[in-house]
């Protein structure tokens, strides 16, 4: 074990930008041509074949997407998988009652037969990627129509990719990297089986809750285990009592030897979106309108879900997972704001337009391609404006804000469906009870008219749905006159009318749901959702693409000695960095690395986001940290490093310079939300729990030695 510690030295760092910078996310395949020299440079041990290989088993194969959107990575060779608490949370939260509450109280299988299935969850490996660019742009020219060519794309990508799964049950996907200059098949195999094996309470897995989420310094064992199960020939298979746990190719071996300030430190997961080449007009829409306008809707749906949440801890289960999802986003659009103000995102595109328009005009071959390109950059945003807005509103302020009018809308399948074999099918697709086991009519109901109002009197009368017609007609204009008929009379609000109508429901009954208030406002803001705001919204953005699409490949030949990497978009990518405190504002300076006397002190403020089990802090007094301690006999909780994430990145391992799992990345530091579309080397860091707290948290805390005695351990 090394002596050294984390100390102030590391201060004098923060003061110049390293070339360690940290900024981009390399598709794994090509590491070997753009950045494994550059990674051996900074300390990495491994070759770019350990890392991605078709041939041989790799660190690809330990790493998984986790459900839809996050990852996870495998720390056993029976299958156990570790990944965020709040990548669980959903399926924690199925699995808890008032009698059971496993978000409250945590849960641990004390074997493998006690191990919770989750239908619906998957564990996705990728298999391999290709490079398909020629095949896919073979008969592309610049003379088509942009729906040719997205036409003619497709057709190509939907033939490589059944050529590429013929005869196995691996799935591919095609996707646009450089808005469509260049393109990459992955093929990926999903297992279905997959159960819950461990979590800790929310005290500890979301200690600090709302407060701390995008914060440092952070204190939160932001993890929870699952285990992959596999059919007798070890391949994907649905739940059964006769699985087995998967036997992966290649799991992580965990470090119990820490890190010191600027170590090397890898993530390797599936960051879901970035937008760096975005011009000075959508970063200008992006930080003077989207965002304050979302924000200040998810303030208003923040502000009632808070308030009954405190009144009720049957309330606050219900909620908890609504709320952390209206806050996640609510809170980053707010230090994305920040950080673009900051770094003065807005001029510093600016100038690269005019670098990139000077470059244009000095030849003529680049001004037939590129002339103008900016201007029209200019003149489509305008255009486009009007038609995000409103987008955003139908989501912010109706779809996703006005929970009744969503579940509504579900029954419109029963209203279309003209099979009466059909009918059970979509009865259960609906998930009534689903809904209802979570639903608080009143917590609706005293969103939905803030919600109504601010999209009156924000958005152009355009874009009004036809229900507002009945608003001014019957109620003149009255909104909360005509919130509380809504709720009064609609059968969606009231769980017994709803089972009673779906209760051997037939086609006939379909005029009950046509004439329900309910129904009949959600069909309204559909049908202005699909006739007037997504045509335009549509419309514009193929534009952009196109445009963007010149624009990037302009600034890739303007700039040929730079190496470019592709936006995130939910494929597998590899970031590497090293572990870094910042300076976040003047006499401030943030260390990198937190330990459990930071959560104890948090505790002692007595705020309820800081409770603590009674377990966790006797442990701290007895100093009680087995062999997970520090070489300082500190119990480490979470460190930050300058790895580039995003969303999509919850969960990932952050490997250190041997290959070896020293943390789960869980977070963005606050100053840092902006680098989905501007990164700053001194700003920017992804915060990781150290897998030393998880291991001591399911060792000493949980008493579940029985998985760590899986785990292969590296002192």
């Amino acid at each position: 074990m090394r002596k050294r510690s984390l100390s102030i030295i590391f201060v004098l760092s923060l003061f110049t930008t390293s070339a360690f910078a940290g900024e981009g996310m390399w598709i794994p395949s090509l590491l070997k041509k753009f950045n494994i020299d550059d990674m051996h440079k900074k300390g990495f041990r491994l070759s770019a074949e350990e890392i991605y290989s078709i041939n041989h088993s790799s660190l690809k194969d330990a790493v998984v997407i986790f459900g839809g959107g996050c990852t996870g990575e495998l720390i056993s060779d029976e299958g156990l998988l570790i990944t965020n608490h709040h990548c669980g949370y959903g399926a924690i939260q199925r699995h808890s009652t008032m009698e059971h509450n496993y978000l409250e109280d945590g849960f641990w299988a004390a074997n493998k037969e006690e191990e919770l299935s989750n239908p619906g969850l998957t564990a996705t490996f990728l298999v391999r990627i290709e490079d398909v660019t020629d095949r896919v742009l073979e008969h592309i020219d610049d003379n088509m129509r942009e729906s040719e060519r997205q036409q003619a794309i497709d057709e190509v990508t939907r033939q490589i990719e059944n050529e590429a799964t013929e005869g196995t049950h691996y799935r591919a996907v095609t996707k646009p990297f450089y808005y469509g200059n260049e393109f990459y098949m992955f093929v990926y195999e999903t297992y279905e089986d997959v159960r819950l094996v461990g979590a800790p309470p929310s005290s500890i897995g979301k200690y600090g809750k709302d407060r701390d989420n995008w914060m440092w310094p952070r204190h939160t064992g932001d993890f929870s285990l699952f285990r992959i199960y596999a059919d007798e020939n070890n391949e994907p298979a649905g739940y059964s009592a006769d699985n087995q746990p998967y036997q992966p190719k290649k799991h992580l071996p965990i470090s119990l030897d820490g890190y010191e300030k600027g170590d090397f430190t890898m993530v390797m997961g599936y960051p879901g979106s970035t937008r760096q080449y975005l011009t000075s007009h959508a970063v200008r829409i992006i930080q003077n309108h989207r965002n304050p306008e979302r924000i200040h809707l998810r303030d208003l749906r923040l502000e009632v879900m808070n308030k009954y949440m405190k009144r009720s801890e049957e309330i606050e289960l219900k909620y908890a997972a609504k709320q952390s999802g209206v806050s996640n986003a609510w809170k980053k659009w707010k230090g994305e704001i920040r950080g673009l103000k900051r770094l003065n995102a807005i001029e510093k595109k600016k100038k690269l337009e005019k670098r990139f328009t000077r470059w244009v005009q000095q030849d003529g071959q680049r001004q037939d391609r590129y002339g103008g390109l900016i201007e029209t950059f200019a003149s489509v945003y305008d255009d486009y404006k009007p038609y995000v807005m409103a987008r955003d509103y139908f989501s912010e302020a109706a779809y996703y804000g006005n929970e009744l009018m969503r579940f509504a809308n579900r029954f419109h399948e029963l209203v279309e469906v003209d099979k009466e074999e059909d009918l059970e099918k979509v009865v259960d697709e609906i998930g009534a009870r689903d809904f209802f086991s979570d639903y608080v009519p009143a917590i609706d109901r005293e969103i939905a008219p803030k919600l109504l109002k601010a999209y009156r009197h924000n958005i152009d009368e355009r874009f009004y749905p036809s229900v507002f017609e009945r608003l001014d007609r019957e109620f003149d204009g009255d909104v909360d006159a005509f919130v509380e008929h809504l709720y009064e009379t609609s059968i969606f609000a009231d769980s017994t009318k709803v089972y009673d109508l779906l209760d051997g429901f037939e086609l006939a009954d379909t005029t009950v749901i046509q004439n329900d208030p309910a129904y009949r406002m959600a069909r309204s803001f559909m049908d202005l959702y699909s006739n007037q705001v997504m045509p335009g919204y549509r419309k514009y953005n193929v534009q952009l693409d196109s445009l963007y699409r010149v624009y990037v490949d302009g600034l890739r030949t303007m700039q040929e000695d730079r190496v470019f990497w592709p936006d995130a978009n939910f494929t597998m990518r590899v970031a590497y960095g090293e572990v870094k405190g910042y300076h976040p504002r003047d006499a401030v300076v943030y260390q990198p690395q937190t330990t459990l006397e930071g959560v104890i002190q948090k505790s002692r403020k007595g705020l309820e986001v800081y409770k603590l089990p009674e377990k966790l802090k006797q442990l701290y007094r007895q100093k009680d940290y087995g062999r997970y301690a520090n070489d300082d006999g500190e119990m480490p909780v979470c460190f930050i490093a300058s790895n580039h994430t995003s969303g999509g990145n919850s969960g990932s391992p952050v490997i250190n310079a041997e290959g070896q799992l020293i943390g789960v990345n869980f977070d963005r530091n606050w100053e840092g939300t902006m680098s989905d579309i501007m990164y700053d080397p001194t700003q920017c860091r992804n915060i990781t729990l150290d897998i030393r707290y998880a291991l001591f948290i399911i060792d000493r805390f949980a008493g579940a030695d029985w998985l760590i005695d899986e785990m292969t351990l590296v002192e």
